[in-house]
């Protein structure tokens, strides 16, 4: 910034602002004076780039008089992760100046905004002079960088790193590709135990002969133990009679985390990386775990692994501390709430397995059905048991008496197993130990045929959370028969989409005509919103209205977004408002229950407005003001009469 930039102040005016903030109003007369002489005021209107990460030198403490920033990083392909909102008396530069580096992070302003600006020189010598005034920003800024993970933060540089840093979110998988090593589908087994012995690596690819850049497989050293030793194989036997193709891969740019997330889905241990069309490498589950202490694989090992039932109660315990890790370093709701899924799931499955194993097999194939939240993906802290059995159609009377009496049991054992693992029950029985919940795919059908072609708005309220549900373990194909005859009949039925939809916009927008927040009144709760049933819920009744009229299978709510702006059924400008209003929300929700779970009280959704910062305030008013647009397609899709 040029001295040009920037505009002198009255003194009387800065000494008045800096006595109103900390930590200048800690400071003598004489010192407060002297800044007043020498500080500048500057304007900058909504939009205007302060900061851009690691290309601006920061010449100037910037002292926010009036309006807000906030805070992002951008990633090679252009998308946006917010890090911080800072309003009225918050700071921006300080660290920068201390550690003297470029900016750290991309600040913008987000309203018309009037900042001092303190020159570096002086900041400096504060610093260094005034003790209360250096305690400040140092505590100031292990509560607020240190634990978001400010080496997070300049995620495009992989920097010197001990065993405890997280980098899952800015590593990308490229940077762990060292050698490549392949061998041609006719070299024998022997050889190929050779090469990996001599550059003890734990895998090889495997290419066609004549042409090296395509690649067929990949042999691990499981194949060598399982296909080779155990079965007793000739080991001058070629390559190509154990390797396992096609091979899957990923991109040099994706980030670990994405990785990682792929790797405990699909049960993959060894992925081939790509850059450019061509296989650069290999990436495998032990190399994302070396860049965490605490990797969320670990406790994916340890649950897949667990041989008892009651090994698992301990196992779930541990999901929270693991969130807590991806919350501090700066992870988006999105990504926060599918890990959350992904290991709710597996101690699902592994329960499901061994319970199993206990009683016997079933009579019949069956689906354990996840609902609600669950459903959806979209658990946080505070999650019951939404849940339900569908098995296949009986051929007779005696299979009919064995199922019911199978899966009356099973179903009794797993429900008390999860809240062993801390799972609470429904306080409405949507569960499968409820025998309505735990029937034949035909029941279930002409369950989902009567609320559609019955819509009773008081029985579609109870019903809503079935829509959601999708397969949790067993056998999925029938998971996907009963989603396939619910969008079939669905799209067939205009009178229970309208009144699916009057009852999305039924839901008060939590915002007054003067856009004050409308929260409790009284009781246990006064003062505060909650932030899910007045916040949330109005997206994901959207978002499920517009999903069952197009026929769109994806119950994840920012999935039914995104599928419906991929069908043009939502434009852009509304996809992307929908988007950050929704995953702005569930971070403030996310972040709220971590912090009540730290201070030993159980999480709820009930935020008090009154707890957050005045930038926060006004971007979760502008995140209620998009349900408004929401409601206002419903209204012009389904009108009243």
């Amino acid at each position: 910034m040029t001295q040009s930039d920037v505009h002198a102040v009255a003194p009387e005016m800065a000494l008045s602002f800096f006595r109103g903030i900390l930590p200048f109003n800690s400071l003598d007369d004489a010192t407060l004076n002297y800044l007043a002489r020498h500080c500048r005021v500057d304007f900058y209107p909504k939009g205007t780039r302060l900061f851009t990460a690691d290309k601006t030198e920061i010449t100037h403490l910037y002292l926010i008089q009036r309006g807000g920033v906030k805070a992002f990083i951008e990633d090679d392909h252009g998308e946006v992760t917010l890090k911080d909102f800072r309003g009225e008396g918050a700071y921006i530069g300080a660290l920068g100046i201390i550690r003297g580096t470029l900016a750290s992070l991309n600040i913008e302003t987000v309203e018309d905004t009037f900042c001092f600006l303190l020159p570096r020189e002086i900041f400096l010598k504060l610093v260094q002079e005034e003790p209360s005034f250096a305690h400040y920003y140092l505590k100031s800024f292990s509560e607020k960088i240190v634990k978001t993970a400010y080496k997070e933060l300049r995620h495009h540089k992989v920097s010197k790193r001990n065993a405890d840093d997280l980098y899952l979110f800015s590593v990308k998988v490229g940077e762990l590709v060292k050698t490549l090593l392949k061998v041609p589908s006719t070299s024998s087994i022997q050889q190929a135990a050779a090469i990996m012995a001599k550059y003890q690596v734990g895998s090889l690819l495997v290419h066609d002969p004549s042409d090296e850049d395509n690649v067929l497989g990949i042999i691990t050293d499981h194949d060598f133990r399982g296909k080779v030793v155990a079965a007793g194989l000739d080991y001058h036997l070629p390559v190509a009679e154990i390797m396992s193709g096609p091979v899957e891969s990923v991109l040099s740019q994706s980030l670990c985390f994405d990785v990682l997330l792929k790797m405990m889905t699909t049960g993959i241990h060894h992925l081939a990386v790509e850059r450019g069309g061509r296989i650069i490498g290999v990436v495998t589950s032990h190399d994302i775990m070396l860049l965490q202490g605490h990797s969320p694989y670990y406790l994916f090992k340890e649950i897949k692994g667990q041989q008892q039932i009651r090994g698992l109660y301990v196992l779930a315990q541990k999901i929270p501390e693991v969130i807590r890790g991806l919350i501090t370093e700066g992870a988006k709701a999105g990504n926060i709430t599918q890990m959350i899924a992904i290991l709710n799931d597996h101690i699902l499955e592994r329960m499901l397995i061994l319970l199993e194993k206990q009683m016997g097999p079933p009579p019949l194939s069956y689906c354990w059905l996840l609902m609600g939240s669950e459903g959806r993906r979209e658990q946080t802290f505070k999650t019951d048991q939404d849940n339900a059995i569908l098995y296949a159609d009986p051929k007779n009377d005696e299979e009919r008496v064995a199922a019911e009496i199978y899966f009356k049991e099973f179903a009794d054992k797993a429900i008390n197993h999860l809240v062993n693992c801390g799972y609470p029950l429904c306080p409405g029985e949507i569960m499968a130990t409820n025998p309505k919940w735990c029937q034949p795919l035909s029941a279930w059908k002409d369950c989902f045929t009567t609320w559609i072609n019955a819509p009773d708005p008081a029985e579609l309220l109870h019903a809503t959370i079935f829509f959601d549900f999708r397969s949790g373990y067993g056998d999925s194909s029938l998971a996907r028969e009963l989603r396939n005859h619910l969008n079939k009949e669905a799209q067939k039925k205009d009178i229970f989409l309208f009144h699916l939809a009057r009852q999305c916009v039924s839901i008060r927008i939590p915002l007054s005509f003067f856009k004050n927040f409308m929260v409790e009144r009284d009781g246990e709760h006064k003062n505060q919103l909650d932030i899910k049933r007045q916040g949330l819920t109005p997206f994901v009744n959207f978002a499920r209205v517009l999903a069952l009229k197009h026929g769109i299978s994806e119950t994840n709510t920012l999935a039914r977004f995104k599928a419906l702006l991929d069908g043009e059924y939502i434009n852009p400008e509304l996809w992307s408002s929908a988007n950050e209003a929704y995953e702005l929300q569930m971070q403030q929700r996310l972040i709220h229950q971590l912090r009540q779970i730290e201070e030993g009280t159980l999480p709820d959704n009930h935020v008090d407005p009154e707890h957050l910062s005045d930038l926060e305030r006004r971007m979760l008013k502008d995140a209620f003001a998009v349900i408004e647009r929401l409601y206002s397609v419903l209204d012009k899709m389904y009108p009243v009469a």
